[in-house]
């Protein structure tokens, strides 16, 4: 049979990604691009969360040529090359999160949240709106580590802050209402400081101040619907990238708005019906990868844009602020044999 990429994930740093397949899982790094692990004959597998870069991962079983059953959490040791861990439940698993002293289970209407690795015991659980992608996500800053699920209201975020929750201990999340639709991606800041947000009709990007709980800025992707599948900030969040189902990756700057297009009725102020729609800011840069599968993009060193497709190929581009890129690398992931372990 030959490799089908099933889902393509960045860890926490954005260092490795790893490839989850219809015959196990690879994590390869981003720069440069090497095969780390390979785990071979474990069956379809759906999605793999990397716990920063350690030896462990966690494996949710695909729809293809299963090994084992989709309500089923295992946790891969690559020291060991072996499953060390187990978790049950009693409906299928959408997606998994890991961070040092916690794991975070993703179901259709909410979240499990365990202790991890030592003596694992469910913490609390978080009902949400109905979530088919799994979307969640956390932040383990030094001063906060701050989970975000989705709300209960279709189109809203719910903000817990981990630190002041414990077994048993009442929580009171904080939310915010994002878009009037369904949302499709997110992400956190490294700082734990702002959420970005893209819903279902994929046109707007919204930034939020995690603290204040209030939009901050509007970045426009595009002005016809797409599907954005990724959304990450640079290490100081003075820029944000995203790249959707049109095959083609954004660069916004948060900092330095300057650097980002607006639309020539803004710059002039003439108010016009789609006041919204000019008022947004542009991408100052963008570059096309693939329009036929999904894509996951991350900033790499200095200033570059590192973009890994489902159709095994890998892009980097180099850009300037003043939106000039180039291509500086490009690979096929799959063709790559193993250069060293974990």
């Amino acid at each position: 049979m030959a490799c089908s990429v099933q889902n393509v994930t960045f860890n926490q740093d954005r260092s490795l990604f790893s490839v989850s397949t219809n015959d196990g899982l690879k994590v390869f790094s981003a720069e440069p691009l090497l095969q780390k692990c390979c785990v071979d004959g474990i069956g379809s597998i759906g999605k793999t969360a990397m716990l920063n870069c350690t030896n462990l991962l966690a494996i949710i079983s695909g729809e293809n040529n299963p090994r084992f059953s989709n309500n089923v959490v295992q946790i891969w040791d690559d020291r060991t090359k072996s499953f060390v861990m187990k978790y049950v439940f009693p409906e299928k698993v959408l997606n998994v999160k890991m961070s040092e002293d916690k794991i975070f289970m993703v179901f259709k209407t909410k979240v499990y949240v365990y202790t991890f690795p030592n003596n694992s015991q469910l913490l609390f659980q978080v009902d949400t709106s109905a979530n088919p992608l799994g979307l969640c996500q956390f932040c383990p800053t030094l001063t906060k580590h701050l989970l975000v699920v989705l709300g209960q209201v279709i189109g809203s975020l719910q903000l817990i802050h981990l630190p002041k929750v414990g077994i048993n201990k009442s929580r009171c999340p904080s939310t915010i209402r994002a878009h009037k639709t369904g949302l499709a991606c997110m992400t956190i800041n490294d700082q734990g400081t702002i959420i970005a947000t893209a819903s279902k009709k994929g046109t707007l990007i919204r930034l939020f101040d995690t603290q204040k709980h209030q939009k901050i800025a509007e970045l426009r992707r595009g002005s016809g619907q797409a599907l954005i599948h990724c959304i990450n900030f640079n290490k100081d969040s003075s820029l944000l990238c995203a790249v959707s189902d049109t095959g083609t990756v954004h660069i916004f700057a948060i900092k330095d708005v300057i650097l980002n297009y607006h639309s020539a009725f803004a710059v002039v102020g003439i108010v016009v019906p789609f006041q919204q729609y000019t008022s947004s800011l542009w991408s100052f840069c963008n570059f096309a990868v693939s329009s036929d599968s999904c894509c996951v993009c991350a900033f790499g060193s200095k200033q570059s844009v590192i973009a890994v497709c489902a159709d095994g190929t890998f892009h980097k581009y180099v850009f300037t602020t003043r939106g000039a890129c180039v291509r500086e690398g490009y690979g096929v992931f799959l063709k790559l044999g193993d250069k060293k372990d974990f």
